[in-house]
């Protein structure tokens, strides 16, 4: 019996959640000896096409090139699993959804007639179906792992869909907002990060995206009672993760 096979591609992104891959180092040789990795080339230029088990898909669509590119991908896989807040919400190249993405064009590039690009920058989910999103910008090495392993071994990989405060508490960390009046999107954010920026002081800026339980409109009023004016508010949330709690927000 032939090894199941995994590939990796990537679409619009900064290449953190492959290179997170990449970190995990001796796990990853581990997995390498039972699976073929037929598709990767932030390791290796060697291809093989398709059909495969397992697809991880890191970006964003931003191109037409991208949507139809991703069509193919999910056509030639069986598990599609789409890693990282590019390719899960967006990205931070999804502020542009928010402005004239043709202004930026022509500010930007001195011959944008050859640019070729969406006016948005969207999720995978948006394109194609997607058996599972991974959050985080960039995604946790050992839920990466889970995901990989649990699809491999045909079950539902267990990552825990609840907030960053969950994560605070399980570490021992002070509320941040409570004792300091610290701004943070902690609330209303999935775990995964293992809660860095409030153990060190700082309020959670959401890499993770919307938790399972999300109420942004209950934390939008504790934000300006903070100190917060409107638009500050704006800022904190139009980040890695903007269209995804831009949709929690709508009623």
């Amino acid at each position: 019996m032939s090894a199941p096979t995994l590939a990796v591609f990537k679409l619009a992104s900064c290449d953190g959640c492959q290179l997170t891959l990449l970190d995990c180092e001796d796990e990853l040789l581990g997995l390498a000896s039972q699976v073929e990795i037929a598709h990767f080339l932030e390791a290796s230029s060697a291809v093989r096409p398709g059909p495969y088990d397992v697809a991880l898909v890191e970006g964003s669509v931003t191109t037409p090139a991208d949507a139809e590119r991703v069509r193919r991908i999910r056509a030639e896989s069986r598990s599609l699993v789409a890693i990282g807040a590019c390719a899960t919400a967006g990205g931070i190249q999804a502020l542009r959804n928010f402005a004239d993405v043709e202004e930026f064009r022509r500010t930007v590039y001195a011959r944008p007639d050859y640019i070729d690009t969406l006016a948005t920058s969207t999720p995978v989910s948006a394109h194609v179906t997607v058996d599972f999103e991974l959050r985080g910008c960039p995604v946790d090495r050992g839920q990466l792992l889970e995901v990989l392993t649990a699809y491999l071994a045909g079950r539902k990989p267990d990552i825990p869909n609840h907030s960053v405060c969950f994560a605070c508490k399980r570490r021992g960390t002070v509320c941040v907002t409570v004792a300091h009046g610290t701004p943070c999107l902690g609330p209303v954010t999935h775990a995964g990060c293992g809660a860095i920026c409030p153990a060190y002081g700082r309020g959670c800026y959401g890499c993770f995206g919307p938790s399972g339980t999300a109420n942004l409109h209950a934390l939008i009023p504790l934000l300006r009672r903070d100190g917060l004016d409107r638009r500050a508010v704006e800022r904190l949330l139009r980040t890695f993760n903007a269209p995804a709690f831009e949709e929690e927000l709508r009623p």
